[in-house]
Parts: structure tokens; C-alpha cells; sequence
């Protein structure tokens, strides 16, 4: 009964760990995610750079997987290359340790000094969680929900590592448990062992954590240790593969090829390491009492630490050997040059931090309403001309932006759910208005293209006039088309402040062109079916302007909570010229597109 009760309190003790940990890295992924974002952008080709970048990171968000993960689905992005990958790879296993140093803070003995003493696990758990609490229930700030969670994730990870530490005191008398221990002298089988482990709780650092809490009964020696720590890298590769194969994203063959080195980073090393040391344990280089003297929380994590260190500048110089070896081994699909792929970055994997998640799906969505929009004009073009050499291109990129808005749609949905700030909050409200208008841009499109096959049916054509007149509208369409697009790319609100005054002068052009239109069916000059197709092209071209509208006041109103809570009224203010700025750039628009269109008649 008593190990019973010993194992379920190991395992509470693990669950607590594995809890308190992910908390952490919640909170420092969300109180540091901009920061996160930058500097995973500015890794250039400089491997030692790439390195060091990958420690960072994964020191910051506490797992190597997230880490590689993440590159992977920057690779996706265009953010970072395989290369680039491969260096942060070799980083993040460097990183990772960070968590067993931080572990070994409890062991420490603290002599009387009041400074290790506050370093102890009974003292700095508790402390932490009454960080934690003050900061989540009590501060109210922008910044104090993801510090309080780093707090109390610190705490609950102490906790969890105190019950392990107990529970396996009783267990350490116990004849079999000693008998497992003594196993893992066997190189081979002390691998094996670190490997499942790992895969099985799917953190090495929870593994790590296990070892160091055994370590405190004195039943480890460093025989035992040093195999079960490397079987232990081993597992989290094997973890990082299946991420990297499964939740591949737009990243495809790279994502694996990355998952493979890892895989060949981890297995050269071990087997380097494996070999050094079963050299110097057979000639007994330091000796008996070295190999079977009781290795304590700091011996453990010195030795992940040392072990990945040297591992990654013995690697180093080989960087591009081993991503020419991934290219080799997993080689390159045939793919449609014209299919788009940045539209096709966004996919799970970059929930594990939610400040890039909205930054790439920002991008894909900057990337998507530059094909709405040229996708748009062709169509324009199609039907002023009546050219439809473009028409494979139209159809092609048409079901492009019909897939991604569907591929968006979920991909901020979840998104939606993980976003810790009102600021990213908003942005995703933004993207999500956003993909929804793009994609009927792109179905007015078609529509204008669906008028030109009609034309064609009727055997009719536009005058001359009525052509140069859609022209001109066109020609407005497209430039509040690129005015958006580039305020949208640059986050800037005075550009989207200029959206809507273009907007009314194209409303203005319509009701123009809607009347003299009428004018010239009842007098004849104009055929019914040509007539009708030309209401019906303005009618599109309106509509299009209007989602370009839609944009920029969603823009607006992520900083302006009068225009949040009523778009309408905001539109009606601006709209009745009391503005200076909108009269004067609404002026200066019926200069530029009214007046030549009088000039036309």
C-alpha cells in the first residue's frame, strides 16, 4: 500500500511539474511575444548567431519542441529559411537546460546564508505562488496576467518537484526500484529508458526533472545517469519529428527536413558521447569512486548542459553538411509555380505563440488581398476588353482565395481562443472582417467576368464612351485597392483615414454613371443588353470600393472605441464634411476622378 500510494504521488508530483511548467512558458511566451517574433526575424546566415538564438528562445519559452515548431512554421512564413532552422535547432537543444539549472537552485545547501536560503525549494515555491496570486487577482494591468502566470507556473513546477522528491524516498528502499535503477549502468538500455520516458510525458525537461528528485536519495551514480540523459535528447526529437511531419503547415518538406536533423543532431552526438564514454568508463580514466559515486541535482543538470554544449560545437561546422543530407534524404515534391503557397502558412503550430500567430496571419492576409486585388483587375480588364488570355490565372487564383478564406476562417478562430491581449484581440477581429472582404472582392471578380461572357452570349459590345467611362471608375477601384493594401501592410491609420473620402467619390461616380447611362437606353443609343451589363459592372465595382471601406474602419476602431461600438455613426459624422481633413481629401479625389469624367460626356 505504501508504494502505492508512493507512485501516485510521484505521478501527482509529475503532473504538477508538466502543469507548472507549460503555465511558465504561457506566460513568458505572452509577456514576451513581440519580442519573441523579432528575434527569430533578424537570425541571418550566421550559424553561431542561429545557435544562440535558438537557446534564447527556448530558455524564454521553456521547450526545445515549441521552439523548433515555431521555426518550422516561420520556414512557412518566409520568415527563416532551412538553414536558418537548423542553426536554432541546434540551440534549442542548449536551452532547454536551462530548466534543470534552474531545478538544482533547491538543492543547494544553504549554510545559514539568508540568500540560499530564499533559493530553496521550500521557501522559493510558496513565494513564487504569492507572486503569482498578487499579480493575477490584484494588479490590474496589461503585462500583470502573464507575469502572474510565469509566478505561479515557477511555484506549481517547485511544488510538483517537491512531492516527486518525497514520493520516491519510500521507493528508493524498495528492491525492485533499486533493481531499475542498477539497470541503467547498461548504456544501451539506459538510452532506451531516457527515450520512452521522454516520449511518453512528451517534455524532457519533465524527465530531467524526474532524475534530478531521485537524485536527492542517493541511489544515482553518474554510470547511470549519463545514458538516461542522452536517451533523453533522443525522445525529444522523436517528439519534434512527428510535430514537425504531422502540423507541417505550407512548410511541407522543410518542416521534415528539419524534424530529420534534429533527429541526426541528437543521434550523432549520443553516439559520439556514447562512445567517448564507454572508452573512459572501460579504462577507468577517473577511476572507480567517479563512476558510482552518487550524483546529485547539479551533477545531473551540468552534465544535460555540458552534453549538449559540446554536442553543438562539434556539430557546428557541419551545419551544411546536415541540411544538405536532409535535402538528399527528403527530397523536393514537383509544385505549381502559380499556386500561392504563402497563403497556406497558417496552420496550429504557431498557436505556441500567439504574437507571431497574429503577426504570419496578418502577413497571409496581406498576401491574400494582393491577389484579391490583381486577380480583381484582370477581371476588369477581361471585361473592358474583352481579353480573356488571363482567364486561366483568374480561376486559378479565384480558388486560391476561396480555399484560404476557408483555411483562415478556422485558423483565426483558434487563434481567437489563445490571445492573451486586447490589442491582439482586436487584430484578429481585424483579420477576420478582413479575409471575409477580400474574398468578395474576388467573387466580384468573377462576376465581372461572368458580364463579359454575356456580352459575348448577346453578341454585343460597350460604346466607346461607356468603355472609357469604366475605365476611369476602374482606375479609381484600383487605387483604393492599393491605398488599403498598403495601409493594411503598414499598419498605418492616417492611410486608412484616406479610404473613405475615395470611397464616396467612387459612390458619387456610380450614381453619375448609373444616370447618364439611363439617359443614353431611353434615347436609344445604347442596347438593352449592353445596358444592362453596364449597371450591373458598376454595381461590382461599387461593392468592391465598399469592402475597402469596411477595412479601413475596422482599422480604425482597434484604437478608437467610439468607432468600435458604432461603425454607422462614425461613417455619418464624417460623411456630413464637419472633418477638415476628409473635405479636403474628398475635394481633392472629385478633382482628380469627377471632373475628368464630365470632361468624358
Amino acid at each position: 500500500m505504501e508504494i502505492l500510494s508512493a507512485i501516485i504521488q510521484l505521478l501527482g508530483g509529475l503532473a504538477m511539474f508538466l502543469y507548472g511548467m507549460e503555465l511558465m512558458g504561457d506566460g513568458l511566451k505572452n509577456s514576451s511575444g513581440d519580442a519573441l517574433k523579432r528575434v527569430l526575424e533578424k537570425v541571418t546566415s550566421n550559424v553561431v548567431l542561429g545557435v544562440l538564438t535558438g537557446a534564447l528562445v527556448t530558455a524564454v519559452i521553456q521547450s526545445s519542441t515549441a521552439t523548433i515548431v515555431l521555426s518550422v512554421a516561420l520556414i512557412g512564413a518566409g520568415v527563416l529559411n532551412l538553414k536558418q532552422a537548423v542553426s536554432i535547432v541546434m540551440g534549442a537543444n542548449i536551452g532547454t537546460t536551462v530548466t534543470a539549472q534552474l531545478i538544482r537552485l533547491g538543492s543547494i545547501e544553504s549554510d545559514g546564508s539568508w540568500l540560499l536560503w530564499l533559493f530553496d525549494t521550500d521557501t522559493l515555491a510558496p513565494l513564487a505562488l504569492i507572486a503569482g496570486i498578487l499579480f493575477v487577482m490584484f494588479i490590474k494591468t496589461k503585462a500583470s496576467k502573464p507575469l502572474g502566470d510565469i509566478f505561479m507556473g515557477f511555484g506549481i513546477l517547485f511544488i510538483g518537484l517537491n512531492l516527486m522528491t518525497a514520493a520516491v524516498h519510500p521507493l528508493s528502499e524498495t528492491a525492485a526500484f533499486t533493481s531499475i535503477l542498477m539497470s541503467l549502468s547498461n548504456p544501451i538500455w539506459g538510452i532506451f529508458v531516457g527515450l520512452v520516458l521522454t516520449v511518453i510525458v512528451q517534455s524532457s525537461s519533465a524527465t530531467v526533472g524526474m532524475l534530478q528528485a531521485i537524485a536527492v536519495t542517493g541511489t544515482l551514480n553518474f554510470a547511470t545517469v549519463y545514458p538516461v540523459i542522452m536517451g533523453i535528447n533522443l525522445g525529444t526529437c522523436v517528439i519534434t519529428a512527428f510535430y514537425c511531419t504531422v502540423g507541417a503547415g505550407n512548410s511541407g518538406k522543410d518542416a521534415q527536413r528539419t524534424g530529420f536533423v534534429h533527429i541526426a543532431f541528437n543521434t550523432i552526438g549520443t553516439v559520439l558521447f556514447l562512445v567517448v564514454m564507454s572508452i573512459l568508463q572501460s579504462h577507468n580514466v577517473f577511476g572507480t569512486a567517479f563512476w558510482h559515486h552518487p550524483v546529485d541535482s547539479g551533477g545531473i543538470a551540468n552534465f544535460q548542459t555540458v552534453f549538449n554544449l559540446l554536442t553543438a560545437i562539434v556539430l557546428i561546422p557541419f551545419n551544411g553538411q546536415l541540411v544538405k543530407l536532409a535535402m538528399v534524404v527528403i527530397r523536393e515534391d514537383k509544385v505549381n509555380p502559380h499556386n500561392h503557397p504563402e497563403l497556406y502558412t497558417l496552420n496550429g503550430n504557431l498557436y505556441i505563440s500567439p504574437a507571431v500567430a497574429v503577426g504570419e496571419a496578418t502577413k497571409a492576409v496581406s498576401s491574400m488581398g494582393r491577389i484579391a486585388a490583381d486577380n480583381f483587375m484582370r477581371c476588369c480588364n477581361t471585361l473592358v476588353t474583352k481579353d480573356k488570355s488571363q482567364m486561366a490565372q483568374i480561376d486559378l487564383d479565384e480558388d486560391n482565395l476561396d480555399r484560404f478564406a476557408d483555411r483562415a476562417d478556422n485558423f483565426l478562430i483558434g487563434l481567437s481562443k489563445v490571445v492573451e491581449n486586447e490589442a491582439d484581440d482586436r487584430q484578429v477581429d481585424v483579420l477576420m472582417q478582413t479575409v471575409h472582404s477580400f474574398e468578395r472582392v474576388g467573387d466580384y471578380g468573377i462576376n465581372l467576368v461572368e458580364l463579359t461572357e454575356r456580352l459575348e452570349k448577346e453578341n454585343v459590345d460597350f460604346s466607346s464612351l461607356a468603355k472609357r467611362e469604366l475605365l476611369l471608375l476602374c482606375q479609381a477601384v484600383k487605387e483604393i485597392m492599393d491605398i488599403t493594401l498598403d495601409a493594411f501592410d503598414r499598419n498605418d491609420n492616417e492611410a486608412a483615414k484616406k479610404i473613405e473620402p475615395l470611397e464616396e467619390t467612387i459612390d458619387d461616380m456610380v450614381r453619375i454613371l448609373r444616370d447618364r447611362h439611363t439617359k443614353r437606353l431611353k434615347a436609344g443609343t445604347c442596347s438593352i443588353p449592353s445596358g444592362l451589363v453596364f449597371m450591373e459592372a458598376l454595381t461590382n465595382l461599387e461593392r468592391a470600393a465598399d469592402h475597402c471601406s469596411s477595412i479601413a474602419v475596422m482599422m480604425l476602431a482597434r484604437t478608437n472605441e467610439a468607432i468600435l461600438n458604432n461603425h454607422y455613426e462614425y461613417l455619418r459624422v464624417i460623411h456630413s464634411g464637419n472633418d477638415a481633413a476628409y473635405r479636403e481629401e474628398r475635394n481633392r479625389r472629385r478633382e482628380q476622378y469627377i471632373l475628368p469624367l464630365k470632361d468624358k460626356h
